[in-house]
């Protein structure tokens, strides 16, 4: 309050000032405007110009006693009088007084400047002379237009008359001062009250710890918090809240207009206490708690994971371990095709485990039962894509490498690039236990440098409807076809998490996952969904081309 009622009286006082300095403006440029009113009308008598006029042309001096009684002294005192002006005076075209409130001055040069109000100026400003200071306009006398000056007229006003008003305005100002300064003060008074009464008591000291302390418990966690009263305001929301629902300033307004989706609009009415949704490209989980004080409901409050990372994690667990299947079996089937040849040789059966040997060179590693794998030189991506075979084998689908493969080089991301190849692949594989004979998915691999480009086509019914995004995730079930039977029930192309998973993980590498063509369409041409994917630094390059890039 003390601070309040300092700043009212500063911003008083400063005003006070103000009003003070323009008032005192206001009078001097009307002492100012008033005399130089007086000057204009004198300097354009007739007589006063004739009379001018005569003196001027006189080469002598006139002598005082003959301007005594004369015309233009009697026209000066009378105009004086009638305007209560310090002064009237008039001079001839040499500064000589032929007019003069002071007659012992008659016929002598006037005390201050004249010599720019004959060369046609007018002259406006405060001044000191014979009679002391004043506010004094100077303009000359023509005796014909456009003829040089013969002589000027100076109106005066002295300091006491122009301020006369002075001290019935300060006085104004200062009531209306210390009026405004009771006012504020009442006003502080009853606004410090009724803070009180809001704030509980808590002083401004007390406030800032507390929205410390929120800011830092809201800050300070990685979950979002989002809490909506039962108007359905948002009060609070921190910044990780805000990320992970991509929301901007939300707080102050209502949940209708910030385009949710309606798993969170359904936690924030009420009707839900935990949910999973996808927001952009991030899996995120939610959990809602109804707030209630005194049997009064104050709102919801939802606490929002971001399970992305884990989901993701999840599918490059799942991969490991798909591969670790598939070379567990790569090594027991080597093993026992040494057990072959070790017999033959045991045999002396030379020959035949010659040529045993050379049918396994060229029918290449363990994964040769999948169709093309031998144009795919990388033994990790051979591994992982026999593992894959022998997954899709079960479900009666075949899994084929494409004559347009070019894999040159090494994989180094191999998590990355099974993680998004796996999703691609699993999807097709479903895609095509949905679809008609005969099932098959096909795999393209190419290298541009360093990065990884892929395709994936299946056999199945496309992406239904075609105009859909497969790559909003939702959580429900669509049921697909299987030959002649309907019944099964399961995700297919763009329902789950797995196609936004992929697309996230190829673009943090600065790549990409799309949907080339969704397929369908029915007739004897129709195919299933082609997806591509793009996926930098993930293959490094054989030395002997980088051997021919330097050079």
């Amino acid at each position: 309050m003390l601070v309040q009622l300092a700043t009212v009286a500063a911003v008083v006082t400063v005003c006070t000032l103000v009003f003070g300095w323009l008032g005192v403006q206001q009078l001097r440029a009307e002492s100012e405007a008033t005399a130089l009113n007086i000057a204009r009308t004198l300097a354009e008598d007739p007589d006063v110009r004739q009379l001018v006029a005569e003196f001027s042309a006189d080469p002598g001096t006139p002598a005082a006693a003959a301007l005594r009684g004369g015309p233009l002294q009697q026209i000066s005192v009378d105009v004086a009088d009638r305007t209560d002006a310090l002064f009237v005076v008039i001079t001839d075209d040499h500064g000589i007084r032929l007019a003069h409130p002071n007659q012992d001055l008659l016929g002598q040069v006037v005390s201050t400047p004249f010599e720019e109000v004959l060369r046609g100026t007018e002259v406006v400003d405060w001044e000191v002379g014979t009679l002391g200071e004043s506010a004094r306009a100077k303009v000359p006398i023509y005796a014909t237009a456009g003829e040089p000056p013969v002589g000027e007229v100076s109106v005066g006003f002295e300091r006491a008359s122009v301020f006369d008003e002075l001290p019935a305005l300060i006085a104004t100002i200062a009531v209306a001062g210390v009026a405004a300064l009771g006012l504020a003060a009442l006003a502080t008074l009853l606004l410090r009250r009724r803070f009180e009464r809001l704030t509980l008591g808590l002083q401004p000291e007390d406030l800032v710890a507390l929205v410390q302390n929120q800011a830092a418990v809201l800050e300070g966690v990685g979950d979002g918090v989002f809490a909506v009263d039962p108007e359905g305001v948002v009060r609070v929301c921190n910044s990780a809240a805000e990320r992970m629902l991509q929301l901007d300033s939300p707080v102050g307004r209502r949940v209708s207009s910030l385009g949710l989706d309606d798993t969170v609009r359904r936690l924030l009415d009420g009707r839900g206490a935990s949910a999973e949704t996808v927001v952009g490209d991030r899996v995120l989980y939610l959990d809602a708690r109804p707030v209630v004080r005194e049997a009064r409901p104050l709102g919801v409050v939802v606490v929002v994971r971001d399970r992305t990372d884990i989901e993701a994690l999840a599918g490059r667990l799942e991969t490991v371990r798909a591969t670790t299947e598939a070379l567990r079996v790569q090594r027991h089937e080597f093993a026992n095709r040494l057990h072959v040849v070790s017999g033959l040789l045991d045999a002396d059966r030379g020959r035949e485990a010659r040529a045993f040997l050379d049918e396994l060179t060229h029918r290449g590693s363990v994964g040769g039962d999948v169709e093309g794998i031998e144009r795919v030189p990388d033994p990790f991506l051979q591994s992982f894509l026999g593992a894959t075979a022998v997954t899709a084998r079960e479900r009666g689908v075949a899994l084929v490498i494409t004559d347009d493969t070019l894999l040159l080089g090494e994989v180094t991301a191999a998590e990355d690039v099974a993680a998004v190849l796996g999703n691609l692949v699993d999807n097709a594989i479903r895609a095509a236990v949905a679809g008609a004979e005969p099932r098959r998915v096909e795999v393209t691999l190419l290298t541009d440098g360093s990065e990884l480009v892929l395709t994936v086509a299946d056999s199945g019914a496309g992406v239904t409807p075609p105009d859909r995004d497969p790559f909003a995730p939702t959580t429900e079930t669509i049921a697909v076809r299987s030959g002649s039977d309907a019944s099964d029930a399961g995700p297919v192309h763009g329902h789950g998490y797995g196609l936004p998973l992929s697309r996230d993980l190829a673009r943090r590498r600065g790549g990409d996952v799309w949907l080339i063509s969704p397929g369908g369409g029915g007739g004897e041409g129709a195919h299933g969904a082609v997806f591509g994917a793009r996926i930098p630094s993930a293959v490094r390059p054989p030395d002997d081309d980088r051997h021919l890039e330097e050079q």
